[in-house]
């Protein structure tokens, strides 16, 4: 039996997020009981402890139960290290975070299990390319002003751009952003969907991701991204588009501007997506890494 460790709100349609995905796509795959806190995980059991949850209790809680964490993210905070270190195992949603972590805790028994993406069809795309989409909760993390900034130096061109992600989590932030980007808030699985579906260009300003889903699901049909070259995103990425320096509105904004008023360009990319979607794998292969990683340890 596998138990799983995971935040309250994973389910919340107003909070989406790539971690909570996850979770619930591991919990599924490998029928683990749920639990939101270790306290009620059964004694001599092996559990899954997502690494929000992940706080100093955990130390002691080794002596009781055998645990595993899932870094989405790392914290770096004073007990981080020694956490790791208590659990039986580590795994990392990409290998960006892992060599982090083993350089910084010179930890042992790291596993990566990277994201997984549903197939999707082909979205079709524009003649003109202008239809640029960016995902992501509307915060400064997700680089959304950089992405506001970048588009002004492109004002001249034919394009727009909607941001899909949740407002509530910095409100005043999303708030002061300029209406260049036209916020939808979150959306359901189906309106993602469609707007994927009706995307010409993933644009990912952030800075900082350990892996980028949306990076993959943009490509998962055909989609182009231009990202900020920051954690795991190369690895999400692959050869399916283009990397720029995070904080960098004018590169960003040249990277866009190529992408705009070259056709031979935006083919070019678009064949490269279409390449690196041949090579993306389900969730099935992730729950089989999360799996071996747990038996490894167990």
């Amino acid at each position: 039996m596998i138990h799983l460790v995971r935040p309250v709100g994973v389910d919340d349609p107003e909070r989406p997020s790539g971690g909570n995905v996850y979770d619930r796509r591991i919990a599924s795959a490998l029928g683990a009981v749920e639990h939101t806190s270790v306290a009620t995980v059964p004694s001599g059991e092996l559990a899954l402890v997502d690494g929000l949850l992940a706080s100093p209790a955990l130390v002691p809680e080794s002596a009781r139960v055998r645990f595993v964490v899932l870094v989405h993210t790392p914290r770096w905070t004073w007990w981080e290290g020694p956490v790791l270190e208590a659990a039986a195992g580590v795994v990392t949603t990409s290998r960006w975070t892992r060599d982090r972590l083993v350089e910084r805790y010179g930890l042992g028994r790291v596993f990566v299990a990277e994201p997984g993406v549903d197939p999707a069809p082909v979205a079709p795309g524009s003649p003109s390319g202008g239809a640029l989409l960016s995902v992501g909760a509307v915060t400064p993390l997700k680089g959304y002003d950089v992405l506001a900034a970048a588009l002004r130096r492109i004002v001249g061109l034919e394009w727009s751009c909607r941001g899909v992600g949740s407002t509530a989590i910095e409100p005043e932030f999303a708030a002061a952003l300029p209406p260049t980007v036209r916020l939808t808030g979150a959306l359901t699985r189906a309106e993602l969907d469609a707007t994927y579906a009706e995307a010409d260009l993933l644009v990912l300003a952030s800075r900082a991701e350990t892996y980028g889903m949306v990076v993959t699901e943009a490509l998962a049909r055909g989609v182009p991204v231009v990202a900020s070259d920051v954690g795991g995103v190369r690895e999400a990425l692959g050869d399916g588009g283009v990397l720029v320096p995070p904080g960098d509105a004018d590169a960003l904004a040249d990277a866009l501007r190529t992408w705009l008023t070259s056709a031979a360009h935006r083919e070019s990319l678009r064949a490269a997506a279409r390449a690196r979607r041949a090579e993306l794998t389900g969730w099935d292969r992730t729950a089989d890494l999360v799996r071996a990683a747990l038996e490894a340890v167990g």
